[in-house]
């Protein structure tokens, strides 16, 4: 009997008893990949359906700039933006702007608008994956757990239902920070290139990109210096930055007057913000609780991760990791740290308890490296972290209650509001005030929960109460963003509609179109972009000489309502009870 013969066989027998679950290498090969990408697809439809009530802009007025710069560089008309010309950033426009290539009425471009954010937001699943294989060294099973719990975090997943630059910085974040393991680790021309590509278009989508873009110039200068970059490799890292710093000013000069700048410079505000004793309190409070919101929105797991990465930084050894989370540690602190010098520059701002907007970005890397410390560290020194955790976390609690009872009994009780941190609202019951202690007791809660699963000995059961714990996380992130869907996003939306909408009033292209300031200002935005074929300006009283239509405030028996038949109008409809009417001139 021939050696084949004899093989086949023996191939077969193997089938017969191989145990109940086994599943054949080739079919293996391909599961993960379908996992990742049906993982995808389901995170893609979920940000698309928590986005459903919202047919029109809600964030009022970061997403009309955005959108009104992505349909000037369409080759639309132009419009107003709330930035000024320090911080213009043309990145997220020109990446939505295809949208209104198709010259469709806007309630369709803004659903297309959402289905772009909703994909590249939904890819943090799949770099989260590889965050946890390759930094994190986690099997792969605990690593798509992690991606899982990382993807459905509501600081990442609210964003997507706006036009918002950061529905597409976190996935852009893990890419850098990954790109960063990769250059540290084997450094070459096509590493150092992406690594520099992926800095490059953190500044191109946002002023934030300025510290990923510091802390890429720091990392090449620590490799120059060590002598691991050649200039090849420098030239890679170095050119596509200056590529995207360049493109940015060549789209602004595009723009030109198209597009005109409502937001008024820091100036001499942001200084002070940093030379005086009260302001640079003001801003070392703001930035500690920015970090204390993302230790309690991950449930500790953040600051179990931030006490781990400081230790190994101080560390010697696994220059990779460490490099990955010195860079992590820094533009978190100095993203932090840069968003509150700047909003302390804007005139007459109110201060705010938190806005924690700008470093909800890294909540899922945090999250991820917590994650890793559970299934592969020892379990004194995870207690060791997590008493350290527990610690930062009630005497920060404690700290902000007094800082709130302190500035509401000076009589400039700090601002709080939908989007300084939704996520924080909806756990702590928040909506109408911060509520400090609340979030410190459930990031506590976290860790209790974790000291007690981690003082299981054997690890089988360990892993198997880890992945409850995992899947728990996940059913309080889906049902946390379901509350904000319902609480905040719903509510937002149906106040910021207009009903009836333009069509509906008759206005079409190529009437003239005009909006008094009268309208309560998000039906007028939201007026404004349905009127897609002109720029719709602004009047007080006396609309413009060449309007054919104009939207102004209807409010009956009331002093401001507005008149237009006194100046040749007659009214189309509109809503008293919203204070908005549409007229057209006889």
């Amino acid at each position: 009997m021939s050696v084949e013969v004899e093989a086949t066989r023996a191939e077969h027998a193997d089938a017969t008893v191989a145990p109940r679950g086994w599943v054949p290498r080739r079919r293996r090969r391909w599961l993960l990949p379908l996992l990742l990408v049906g993982g995808w697809l389901l995170a893609t439809a979920w940000r698309i359906w928590l986005a459903r009530h919202a047919s029109m802009p809600f964030a009022h007025t970061d997403e009309d700039s955005y959108l009104n710069t992505a349909r000037a560089l369409a080759g639309g008309p132009g419009g107003f933006s709330s930035e000024n010309e320090t911080l213009r950033r043309i990145g997220y426009p020109l990446l939505i702007a295809p949208a209104f290539l198709l010259d469709r009425e806007f309630l369709d471009t803004y659903l297309l608008v959402r289905v772009i954010n909703a994909a590249l937001n939904a890819t943090i699943l799949p770099l989260a994956y590889l965050v946890g294989r390759r930094l994190l060294g986690l099997r792969s099973g605990a690593a798509l757990a992690a991606a899982v719990g990382a993807v459905t975090l509501p600081a990442v997943a609210f964003h997507p239902t706006v036009a918002m630059t950061d529905a597409v910085f976190g996935p852009l974040l893990l890419a850098w920070l990954l790109a960063v393991h990769r250059l540290v680790d084997r450094p070459g021309p096509v590493a150092a290139a992406v690594c520099g590509a992926l800095a490059g278009a953190a500044h191109l989508v946002h002023s934030r990109g300025v510290v990923i873009v510091a802390g890429f110039a720091l990392l090449v200068l620590a490799l120059l210096v060590r002598r691991r970059l050649d200039p090849a490799v420098l030239l890679a890292a170095v050119l596509p930055v200056a590529v995207a710093a360049l493109g940015n000013e060549a789209g602004v000069r595009l723009l030109g007057d198209t597009v005109r700048l409502l937001g008024e410079p820091a100036g001499g505000n942001a200084v002070r913000a940093l030379t005086s004793v009260r302001g640079l309190s003001q801003v070392l409070a703001s930035v500690g609780t920015q970090l204390w919101y993302l230790t309690v929105v991950t449930f500790g797991l953040a600051g179990l991760a931030g006490a781990e990465a400081v230790t190994r930084v101080c560390r010697r050894g696994g220059a990779a990791a460490r490099w990955t989370f010195g860079m992590a540690l820094l533009t978190s602190v100095g993203v932090a740290v840069g968003a509150e010098v700047v909003l302390a520059g804007v005139p007459d701002r109110v201060p705010d308890a938190i806005y924690a907007r700008y470093v909800q970005v890294f909540a899922p890397f945090w999250l991820l490296v917590g994650v890793g410390l559970l299934f592969g560290t020892a379990y004194r020194p995870l207690l060791r972290r997590l008493g350290v955790t527990v610690l930062l976390l009630a005497v920060g609690g404690a700290l902000i209650r007094l800082r709130l009872d302190h500035a509401e009994a000076e009589g400039a009780r700090l601002r709080w509001g939908g989007f300084s941190a939704p996520d924080l609202m909806a756990l702590t019951d928040g909506w109408r005030q911060m509520r400090p202690v609340v979030g410190s007791a459930i990031g506590i809660a976290g860790c209790l929960l974790l000291v007690l699963v981690l003082a299981i000995r054997r690890p089988a059961a360990r892993t198997s109460l880890l992945a409850v714990v995992l899947a728990a996380l996940v059913v309080v992130n889906v049902a946390t963003m379901q509350v904000i869907a319902q609480r905040l996003i719903r509510p937002l939306a149906t106040t910021g509609t207009p009903v009836p909408g333009v069509t509906g009033l008759g206005v079409r292209a190529p009437d003239r179109v005009a909006a008094s300031t009268g309208v309560p200002y998000q039906l007028r935005f939201n007026l404004s972009h349905q009127v897609t074929w002109t720029e719709v300006p602004w009047f007080r009283d006396r609309p413009p000489a060449d309007a054919e239509v104009v939207f102004a405030r209807w409010a009956p028996d009331e002093p401001d309502d507005w008149d237009g038949a006194r100046y040749g109008f007659v009214r189309l409809g509109g809503d008293p009870q919203r204070k908005w009417a549409g007229w057209r001139r006889r």
